[in-house]
């Protein structure tokens, strides 16, 4: 079975783990988020792209979930002595990732392009394209005034309430070269428990992708990042509620109904399935924290079996 899957941040890297576990890596791929870059320092940073690749590659820092483990910050104590901001955590062997992007960049490369040649160089075996080429940063509107996603999200730690939501550049910008085909050649495309606004949004958001999405054979199955109205990690609850959205499972099931076939939701809402197959195809009840590998496999495997029963059905 050839899987496609939607990713960005923590939540989503731990899945994939697991998914990569459960079934040959060779045969996913993986779309990362770039709604989430930004330039700093002279540099192409791309958090939800390094986030997964570390992951995969199992270099990431497990205590914070990004970065690479053991790295140092002495580059940053530098920067920050000659007057540069110091709020984004930059690591001294995480700044050689993105001074190879950059330069690559600069040399004429795409962006597909270099995170191909970094997803090589660290051995990961299932591929990892961006959603596109374009930097299209995401931008937060807020009580405090509109600032890039990173300052609201690290710098002013999700503090301000969130009024808007835009991507710069989306509307002109294309799918990287290989997403619609990854999406529309695959047996199972999977939405990963991220964030729907600030890690699924943007993907969706790159023209042709959500019409893809719609046009598919694949089974989609996406999993919930919510559980008993809460985000395990980051500011997903409160931005779907700033936003006028139900912060629930619900919630998320509703922005990706025009499209999903299977929704997994936790086994702590569980009383939410007949809500949720009023207008979803099938829903699937299980654990969904991943704490440990373990948790992490079973996940993937619960999601796999009910796609393949999906294709299955679809068949005959």
């Amino acid at each position: 079975m050839k899987v496609t899957a939607l990713a960005g941040g923590i939540g989503a890297s731990k899945f994939l783990v697991g998914l990569a576990g459960a079934m040959p890596p060779e045969d996913i791929t993986v779309i990362g988020n770039t709604g989430d870059d930004i330039e700093l320092f002279g540099l192409r940073i791309c958090p939800d792209l390094d986030t997964i690749a570390y992951t995969l590659a199992g270099v990431v820092n497990h205590e914070t979930g990004w970065g690479l483990a053991g790295d140092t910050f002495e580059s940053l104590k530098w920067l920050a002595r000659y007057g540069e901001p110091s709020w984004f955590k930059l690591g001294d062997r995480d700044l050689a990732t993105h001074v190879y992007r950059t330069n690559q960049l600069r040399l004429g490369s795409s962006l597909t392009s270099v995170t191909d040649q970094i997803r090589c160089s660290l051995g990961i075996r299932s591929k990892i394209l961006p959603m596109s080429d374009a930097y299209t940063p995401t931008r937060v509107a807020t009580d405090e005034g509109e600032m890039h996603f990173q300052a609201y999200f690290v710098r002013r730690k999700c503090e301000p309430r969130v009024k808007e939501i835009r991507f710069d550049g989306i509307e002109a910008s294309q799918p990287a070269a290989g997403v619609v085909d990854a999406i529309l050649d695959a047996d199972a495309v999977i939405v990963c428990p991220s964030n729907p606004m600030i890690s699924i949004g943007p993907i969706l958001a790159v023209p042709g992708v959500r019409d893809a999405l719609r046009e598919t054979a694949a089974t989609v199955v996406a999993i919930t990042p919510i559980i008993g109205g809460r985000a395990l990690k980051g500011p997903a609850a409160d931005m779907l509620r700033d936003l006028g959205h139900e912060a629930s499972a619900t919630g998320v099931a509703r922005i990706y109904r025009d499209f999903v076939d299977i929704f997994v939701l936790d086994e702590a809402d569980a009383a939410s399935k007949p809500r949720i197959e009023m207008f979803c195809r099938r829903v699937v009840v299980t654990n969904t924290v991943m704490t440990a590998l373990k948790e992490k496999q079973a996940l993937a495997r619960c999601v796999m079996e009910a796609a393949g029963e999906q294709q299955t059905a679809g068949a005959t």
